[in-house]
């Protein structure tokens, strides 16, 4: 739901790892893994709803890269399917991973069978791209964030890649009918009967879960399912990993040993904001903390549901390909039409609609004189709603959209990538259209339905994994796409976007069943150079006045009953100074509990009881103060307690020191 134009304004080769296939074996090698892939916490753009205004300033909990591998132990074919709580994955992503793999494991991951796809979280780091769009849209490019993520995400492979074994894959489903609702009713309604139908409420309720076992031990599950992760809304300041992060959470307190993922599909239109309100994004509550969680719940259950259901696959073996497309000019046969004329995509543009952001999941507007629907009222008069417009070509593809940004045309270069991956994946009966975009639920019915004639597989075998490899904001059908709400007027390469995917879509399927696999072809350029940066460094830090570094600003309570909340604040720097994640890492506090032999972390700065918050106290441009809340569980067990806070401070020389800070003895009863 991004409105990239407020930034205007193993070993090679083999089956390496710890267990190999026997020649002539069966069934499938597995191996699950987890990464901290959490950027700079404060001082920075986020990224999601390219809000100048939304910059981090604390820590609400980590994102996840949660990295899976699954081998056919036949062929020794694999798939490398990554999911990473952020918002988006940007073709800086795709091509630094890749890589480093090639490094590392020489010629075992490659751009075929490695999928890395977002959860679409808009609270995480922003920055992180190569796309003046998206950069300037968060207030620059951060390094530090981008190699974190990075860092992560190659942790999480590691760990996937040492753990494989032999083991087993399993389906499931189930529906979820109260996580989501569709926040353009107009624009759904537009299309044909037809394709209505699958959808009676409006939603995509469809929930489909992998259940990866090595000896009958469950190590991994991946639930898919529609909805945006827009929970905490733009009032959140605080890196977090919004709704389906927290539903992954659910899953790992619950079984440490299991890496659980909640990946995306076709949820372009589909809002977790149940209310649907301009402007004051609500439901199931009035309190946006509340409804991360349950609409989390709601999604954990429903893949627990489909889980408890599944059942091996009828049949085997993986396979996958990727093939890169020039979106910007895509000529489409009248095949793959709804009026059955060949028409043409356009270079990237963004409409006066995607500037006005998508009002039921944000508080505020950057352009509060826009608003969705806006189009050019004199193109539909000649018909444009109906067929095209007439010459010059560009307007042609884009109309009815009322343009605003030309991000494919802007110099110095494009504004963002338009040479984009599209990618099959097919692991035993479920088949994955992946696709670098968020694809309404109608508009990934097409392209689930053109894949599933090609394939000749049940159409709900075949699920649109949106946000992967790359991201290009919208895709509509051509019907939704005339009446210009948000999504329409972010569907970058016009209204002929939906047709160009499934023509492209058609001939990898049919290709794929064939046996066939073409080169992926062009890739697009390195973009790392000459990035902008409208934030800064952060200056050399001083204590706050009266205090030195780590001392104690505010004190906790000294007794405190299970179930309240308490908080300590702290003389801190800068959290931006070192990006502290990892397993290397302290993290930035921990809650101790005293024991007979000294001092255990109870609760990490991860725990969902737990947060940190900075703030420059008094408007000083160099001192930071940091306040650690902590919702003592009702379940903690009783005793002597102590917030721990962790920090760096930086010298005018750019010199780092470690600082701690103690809040003193906190006695929970």
């Amino acid at each position: 739901m991004t409105a990239a134009g407020a930034g205007a304004l193993g070993a090679a080769g083999g089956l390496a790892g710890p267990a190999t296939a026997a020649p002539g074996g069966s069934g499938y090698l597995v191996g699950a893994g987890k990464g901290d892939m959490t950027g700079a916490i404060a001082g920075q753009g986020m990224m999601g709803y390219s809000d100048a205004e939304q910059v981090a300033a604390g820590l609400l909990q980590r994102t996840w890269a949660r990295a899976y591998v699954i081998a056919d132990a036949a062929t020794g074919e694999r798939v490398l399917f990554i999911t990473a709580d952020i918002a988006c994955i940007f073709t800086s992503h795709h091509t630094l991973l890749l890589a480093e793999l090639a490094k590392r494991y020489g010629g075992t991951y490659n751009v075929h069978n490695v999928n890395i796809n977002a959860t679409h979280n808009h609270n995480s780091c922003g920055g992180t791209s190569w796309d003046y769009a998206y950069v300037l849209a968060a207030m620059g490019h951060r390094r530090n964030s981008l190699q974190a993520e990075l860092a992560g995400l190659l942790d999480a492979v590691a760990r996937a890649h040492d753990s494989l074994a032999p083991g087993t894959v399993e389906l499931g489903r189930a529906e979820l009918h109260n996580a989501s609702a569709n926040r353009s009713r107009q624009a759904f309604d537009r299309n044909p009967r037809a394709d209505k139908r699958h959808f009676p409420e409006r939603i995509d309720p469809q929930v489909t879960a992998l259940r990866l076992r090595q000896a009958g031990r469950t190590i991994g599950e991946i639930t898919w399912f529609a909805t945006h992760g827009t929970s905490l809304t733009d009032a959140n300041f605080q890196i977090g990993p919004d709704n389906k992060g927290y539903a992954s959470y659910l899953g790992e307190q619950r079984d440490s040993g299991v890496i659980s993922a909640h990946a995306q599909t076709n949820a372009g239109d589909m809002s977790p904001n149940l209310w649907l309100r301009k402007m004051a994004p609500g439901g199931p509550t009035a309190d946006n903390r509340t409804n991360n969680v349950l609409i989390g719940q709601r999604q954990d259950r429903a893949g627990r549901t489909a889980l408890h259901g599944a059942q091996a696959m009828s049949r085997t073996g993986v396979d996958s390909a990727t093939r890169y497309v020039n979106l910007a000019d895509v000529r489409v046969r009248g095949d793959y039409t709804p009026h059955g004329k060949a028409v043409r995509t356009s270079p990237a543009i963004m409409g006066v609609a995607s500037a006005a952001t998508s009002q039921e999941d944000n508080t505020r507007s950057q352009l509060a004189i826009l608003q969705e629907g806006f189009r050019n009222e004199f193109a539909m008069a000649l018909g444009a709603g109906a067929r095209p417009t007439v010459e010059p070509w560009i307007s042609d593809s884009q109309s009815p959209k009322m343009p605003l940004f030309p991000l494919g045309l802007m110099p110095p270069r494009t504004w963002v990538e338009q040479t984009l991956p599209l990618q099959l994946i097919r692991i035993g009966d479920l088949v994955f259209a992946a696709l670098p975009a968020e694809a309404t639920v109608v508009s990934g019915l097409r392209i689930r339905q053109v894949v599933a004639d090609a394939l000749d597989v049940p159409l709900q075998n075949v699920l649109l994994q949106g946000y992967s490899n790359g991201y290009s904001q919208y895709v509509t059908t051509p019907e939704e796409y005339v009446e210009q709400q948000y999504e329409g007027g972010a569907t970058l390469f016009g209204r002929w976007t939906l047709c160009a995917y499934m023509q492209e879509f058609h001939t990898m399927a049919r290709a794929m069943a064939r046996g066939r696999r073409a080169d992926a072809g062009p890739r697009p350029a390195d973009r790392s150079g000459l990035q902008p940066d409208l934030l800064g460094a952060p200056p050399a830090d001083t204590p706050m006045p009266g205090h030195r570094f780590g001392s104690l600003v505010t004190a906790p309570k000294r007794r405190a009953a299970r179930g309240t909340t308490i908080t300590a604040a702290f003389c801190g720097a800068h959290p931006a100074n070192r990006v502290r994640r990892g397993a290397n890492s302290k993290g930035y506090f921990v809650v101790e509990r005293r024991t007979a032999t000294g001092w255990d972390t109870a609760y990490d700065d991860d725990h969902a009881s737990t947060e940190l918050a900075w703030i420059r106290p008094g408007g000083s441009a160099s001192a930071s103060k940091i306040t650690v809340t902590w919702r003592i569980p009702r379940d903690a067990e009783p005793g002597s307690y102590r917030i721990r806070y962790f920090g760096d401070a930086k010298s005018a020389s750019g010199r780092l020191t470690e600082i701690t800070g103690d809040s003193g003895l906190v006695d929970v009863v």
